[in-house]
């Protein structure tokens, strides 16, 4: 059976939102402390012995939240046209975060968002 490690680093960003049609409070402005957990899975190891170094991927992602830190998220690209959900925000940063740190034998594997301390969505791509 061939290996796999699996890394994980955890980050946040405040931001508001709107739900555009939407059937409820979620329609009218309002803001979440959003906390990121990115997983990334290796096949192997490099000469120090590690699949890809926890500060490149943490440095990925905080760089990723920090472009969304403070901001109204339905005046970014992408989420003019589509609604910035918990769905669709985790959608996007992981495929973010895919772009900045995937190789041949490193790739982000899930990606999980939590909107509160009790309610998250956790994306993939399988």
């Amino acid at each position: 059976m061939a290996a796999q490690y699996t890394l994980k680093v955890l980050a946040d960003f405040a931001a508001a939102h709107t739900l555009r049609d939407y059937p409820g409070a979620c329609n009218r402005m309002h803001g979440h402390n959003w906390k990121i957990e990115a997983e990334v899975v290796a096949t192997q190891l490099n000469a120090v012995g590690m699949a890809i170094d926890f500060k490149d991927i943490k440095r990925e992602v905080r760089a990723i939240a920090k472009s969304l830190d403070h901001y109204y998220l339905n005046e970014l690209e992408p989420f003019l046209e589509i609604n910035p959900t918990a769905e669709n925000i985790a959608q996007y940063f992981f495929r973010e975060l895919a772009q900045r740190i995937n190789t041949e034998t490193v790739s982000v594997s899930a990606l999980t968002l939590w909107e509160t301390e009790r309610a998250c969505v956790r994306y993939s791509e399988v």
